[in-house]
């Protein structure tokens, strides 16, 4: 009889819902597990077979934490808000909160399907008004400290989505993350928060959590912390200083010419009168190139001369300043000593412009005169550098750092790579950004009381590159909250990652309208204690999180330090090749695969397909594999239905007694809980489950074992596809005689460690402490049953013949050493 998924699952669910087997008592926090993925974008298409390796596989180690009796809290909501969801609204011509709820409500129908454990009285969408309130009192709360600000700067602009971008939302080629269309710079006056004021924590913190190293890498390598000196250069004729900062103070006596970012202020004061044409062209012909396209390694190198002369603090010497697109006004000064000597790109802008290049540092092995063919950027002994000749690099550094600073000439400084957070948008779809702009007090918060600044739904929202809300002039003019002269609102929306900053939070009380979330339980149940998601967010979503996180801790909002524990990232399912996306006609769409297979077994292939943090390319080849397995799983229980009811099984047994064929099932049973426990608890559940389908195939010979050995195995066979298949396995239990459901008594067998135990060794024998053969004894054999066996054995007496036994070693179940002479 075949398993009936399209009845049985259905009735599971349902029996769920009605018994609210899912809704979690957050006062019970004994034993608390919070549990979560990172939600969904609820654009136009639906979940495709990505989203189901995200979430089947963490909820079915939610699942197995909850059978072994944790207070499991696995909630789900939308970011709703955004690009996906506005790029699909404008090319259908649907306004995006109606295609947003219509695709909320499709989703909810589909996450429901796949059986994971949601409670749903928790879940949360970030385009409602009672949601995004609190986004705008979390802006006012960063602005009253000064974390948020208003600047004019050259900022990331997407040409065909019209809108600003984050540095962590253009790509390593200089393409927009959403579209992949070439982002330009552009000069706009923008909203940021002040991230880079917590830079440290964010640095010391990721010490205290459990990621992935490669996440915590990159984060430390976004963050960019570099340790080393300002130098101050005098422009020679001017009583202007230059400062540049620089790790390798020991090369300062190979500066050859000092370089200007094209923005930096002090370009147009110095440049002298024969160069301003040339200089402002060269400023006009780079202004549109974004950040990662000027520091590229493979770019040729541009710049121009500004006719302006620097002097070196450390020999006096003259030399010119350049002007150069891969020096950024955003990074350190803005300003650069040229090293080309002992700096790759230095080298390559000499080369070209036929610079001085000169050796300072002398690699060892070498000739100080030998000319150099390449930058070498490592370690040395100083050369050509006065009084300091001789030393390594390492007291270098010291010397002229300590000697700049007696000469006030410059000071030891750390510098970061990281930027404030940009958050302006401009976009629709996306929350208010609370600022009213008053022509006589300028910028205004919006009172409290006042939140939420709510969106408009009557917006021509179709991208111009102007704010969109900037057109609906009710929503635009505003009184000022100070003078009551007529004002303006900020035209702009924040990013969406401020919505998914602080989510987990909301998520224990999604309907608290008196704060910004319920301290009462957040004081229980945050941090989050296991989270799973793309990697693909390492320097946007985690990294903004545990920003905010410790802001809201700063306002005495949470004691804790960091946003999630653990951080478990999935791998990537691909389509021939390529990220399944619906603009590019890959998407797999599981509900093909449920309608003919059931949800159990699509959630157990995807586990089964291979490494959970690996993905990989998608292929149903092997899903009828895991359809075999839970038809026989289906066949086994009904061979035995109901044996539960009229036998008991002991929760261990004495295995001597037990009969071959029992022994080996008792022991199998046993090593694959074990197995699955090692394994589900790491998330690798491929493995997991290559280990149930081999106890399947030892419980071919179920039935020659008593009745009290089938519902031992039975039993806890059950228990084991619980986690892994939900629906099957509490049909399964059912069918077996129980009347509760699993997850309505959450039960987990423990191992018997006897069982694991084998009843026989193989026992190394050693001659003179050279391994001569193996003997096969009954597991704590003592010395004399194992030196019997030993003496029996031809390959090893043979090395005794004609000798003395001096003296006989034995470690049980280990070896038997025999010394001779």
């Amino acid at each position: 009889m075949r398993y009936p998924f399209a009845e049985i699952e259905p009735k599971w669910r349902k029996f769920w819902d009605n018994n609210k087997i899912h809704q979690t008592d957050l006062s019970k926090t004994d034993d608390k597990l919070y549990t979560l993925v990172m939600f969904i974008y609820p654009s136009g298409a639906k979940l495709h077979c990505g989203h189901w390796y995200n979430y089947a596989p963490t909820d079915t180690w939610a699942r197995y934490k909850k059978l072994n009796g944790y207070n499991v809290f696995e909630p789900m909501g939308y970011d709703a808000f955004g690009l996906p969801a506005e790029n699909y609204a404008i090319k259908t011509g649907i306004h995006p909160y109606d295609s947003t709820m219509t695709n909320i409500n499709d989703i909810r129908a589909q996450l429901k399907s796949i059986g994971c454990m949601y409670d749903w009285d928790a879940e949360l969408m970030t385009c409602k008004p009672e949601y995004y309130k609190w986004n705008q009192w979390l802006f006012l709360q960063l602005y009253k400290k000064g974390l948020a600000y208003r600047k004019n700067a050259p900022v990331n602009w997407c040409p065909s989505c019209n809108t600003v971008l984050a540095n962590e939302q253009v790509q390593s080629d200089g393409s927009c993350e959403r579209c992949g269309s070439i982002v330009i710079q552009k000069a706009l006056t923008q909203w940021f928060f002040k991230i880079t004021d917590y830079v440290e924590e964010l640095l010391s913190g990721l010490d205290t959590i459990t990621w992935p190293e490669k996440t915590k890498l990159m984060q430390r390598n976004w963050i960019g912390k570099s340790i080393g000196t300002e130098v101050k250069f005098k422009v020679d004729g001017s009583g202007e200083d230059i400062t540049v900062f620089t790790t390798r103070p020991d090369t300062l006596f190979g500066v050859t010419y000092v370089v200007l970012a094209p923005e930096h202020t002090l370009v147009d004061k110095l440049t002298t009168g024969e160069f301003k044409d040339s200089v402002a062209k060269y400023k006009e012909e780079i202004k549109s190139l974004s950040e990662i396209e000027r520091t590229s390694t493979v770019k040729e190198k541009t710049g121009v001369p500004t006719g302006a002369v620097a002097i070196n603090p450390v020999n006096g010497e003259k030399v010119p300043i350049w002007t150069a697109d891969y020096v950024l006004s955003t990074y350190g000064t803005g300003c650069v000593m040229a090293v080309p000597g002992h700096d790759e790109r230095d080298f390559q802008f000499a080369k070209k412009f036929n610079l001085p290049i000169r050796k300072v540092i002398l690699k060892a092995g070498t000739n100080e005169n030998d000319e150099l063919t390449e930058a070498f950027t490592e370690s040395g002994t100083m050369v050509n550098s006065g009084s300091f000749t001789g030393m390594f690099s390492e007291e270098g550094i010291d010397k002229i750092s300590l000697y700049l600073e007696e000469n006030n000439l410059g000071k030891r400084k750390t510098n970061y790579r990281l930027r404030d957070w940009l958050i302006s948008r401009q976009r629709y779809w996306g929350t208010p950004i609370p600022i009213i702009h008053c022509p006589d007090c300028g910028e205004v918060p919006v009172e409290e009381d006042n939140l939420p600044v709510e969106l408009p739904y009557d917006v021509e929202f179709k991208p111009s590159g102007d704010s969109p809300l900037s057109s609906n002039e009710k929503f635009i003019n505003a009184k000022c909250p100070k003078c009551g002269a007529d004002a303006k609102r900020d035209p702009d929306t924040m990013d969406t990652f401020v919505d998914s900053s602080w989510y987990y939070f909301r998520y224990l009380n999604p309907r608290f309208s008196e704060d910004i979330f319920d301290k009462s339980r957040t004081d229980k149940w945050v941090p989050v204690d296991m989270y799973v998601g793309g990697a693909e967010h390492a320097t946007m979503h985690l990294l903004y999180a545990r920003f905010i996180h410790k802001f809201l801790r700063d306002l005495g909002y949470t004691a804790s330090d960091e946003p999630f524990k653990h951080l478990v990232h999935q791998g990537t399912i691909t389509n021939q090749g390529a990220k399944m996306s619906k603009s590019k006609g890959n998407v797999v769409n599981p509900d093909d695969f449920t309608i003919n297979y059931g949800a159990d077994v699509f959630r157990l292939y995807l586990m089964f397909m291979g490494p959970y943090e690996l993905g990989g390319d998608w292929s149903d080849k092997g899903i009828s594999g895991t359809d075999r397995f839970v038809q026989r799983s289906y066949e086994l229980f009904n061979k035995f239905s109901g044996l539960g009811k009229d036998v008991k099984a002991k929760s261990e047994y004495e295995i001597a007694p037990l009969s071959a064929v029992e022994k080996s099932i008792y022991r199998k049973v046993n090593q694959t809980i074990r197995k699955f426990d090692e394994e589900v608890e790491h998330f690798r559940f491929n493995t997991a489950i290559a280990g149930m389908m081999e106890l399947i195939n030892e419980l071919k010979n179920l039935d020659q074992c008593s009745k009290e050995i089938q519902v031992y195995t039975l039993e806890r066979f059950a228990v084991l596809l619980a986690p892994v298949a939900p629906h099957l396995a509490e049909e399964c239990w059912q069918i077996l005689g129980n009347d509760t459901s699993l997850f309505q008594k959450p039960v987990w067998f423990t191992v018997d460690e006897k069982a694991l135990i084998a009843d026989s060794i193989n026992i190394a024998v050693q001659v003179n402490g050279k391994l001569r053969d193996t003997v096969e004894a009954a597991t704590d054999s003592d010395q004399a049953v194992v030196k019997e066996l030993v003496m029996q054995n031809e390959k090893v007496t043979k090395y005794l013949d004609g000798k003395q036994i001096v003296k006989e070693i034995f470690v049980k179940n280990k070896i038997y050493n025999i010394v001779v002479r």
